[in-house]
């Protein structure tokens, strides 16, 4: 049996003049190496997609983080130069991938800005520069250019009893690697929190009555994905999840046949 596929949306990235349909190598490596899946990269475009075509052909989708943000207006909100940088072709080709992964069962696991996606597909909404509010914490990234000290294991998250994710590494606390400036205020009513940080701070959901692995978590698994634990156990899980997946669906010339 071949590996199966996931889809990982890409970014829009410029470089020397050129443009470029992008995902940060430490995704893919974590698919391949944790999970034991296949990527495709999905170019993003912001118009003339066809979201069933390309689920038609994999079997999860994996929403990285990325250094850009979701447009405010995406959630009711006016955008400031602030709430930059933005990646609207990312937008446009995430959210509906998401919406369409939950609503055929196909598994998800969404990390970082994934996260912030995930709960914007689902209506909710996002707070900015969350580490001027009172009482909230700096998460974003040390100021550091060697990539192991950036993405180091370094703050606490509680799990919630009976969750999703305290099936897969147990409930209370576990050390992440947590960076971001950005977080969920609003959650989409269809979402289930299951971690925060010692500040209150959202760092995991699930959606309620999903009938697959749908998964989003503020800190970033797929770095450590192949030495650190929890990290680990979260990605098996979604390889799990998208081999049964795969599993289930009749193969293409069966399927053809019996059309």
């Amino acid at each position: 049996m071949t590996k199966p596929i996931v889809a990982i949306p890409a970014d829009i990235r410029s470089l020397d003049g050129a443009t470029w349909h992008a995902v940060q190598h430490q995704y893919v490596r974590a698919a391949l190496n944790a999970a034991g899946v296949m990527a495709f990269i999905i170019p993003a475009f912001e118009e003339g997609y066809d979201t069933d075509a390309i689920l038609d052909r994999v079997d999860g989708v994996l929403v990285s983080g990325s250094a850009s943000n979701v447009h405010p207006s995406l959630y009711g909100l006016e955008a400031t130069e602030a709430d930059g940088p933005f990646d609207p072709a990312r937008d446009a080709t995430s959210l509906p991938l998401i919406r369409r992964a939950i609503d055929r069962a196909i598994p998800l696991l969404a990390i970082c800005r994934g996260i912030q996606e995930l709960n914007v597909a689902l209506g909710g909404s996002l707070a900015s520069e969350i580490q001027e509010q009172p009482g909230i914490w700096d998460h974003r990234k040390p100021d550091v250019t060697d990539r192991d000290h950036m993405y180091a294991i370094r703050q606490s998250v509680f799990i919630r009893e009976g969750s999703c994710i305290a099936g897969i590494v147990g409930a209370g606390e576990i050390r992440v690697n947590s960076l971001h400036r950005q977080a969920i205020a609003r959650t989409a009513p269809r979402l289930q929190v299951e971690a925060t940080a010692e500040d209150g701070t959202i760092e995991a959901v699930s959606v309620i009555g999903a009938k697959a692995f749908a998964v989003g978590v503020q800190w970033h698994p797929e770095y450590w994905a192949e030495t650190d634990k929890p990290s680990n156990k979260l990605f098996t899980a979604f390889g799990d999840a998208v081999r049964g997946y795969a599993a289930s669906r009749l193969p293409p010339l069966r399927a053809q046949a019996t059309a």
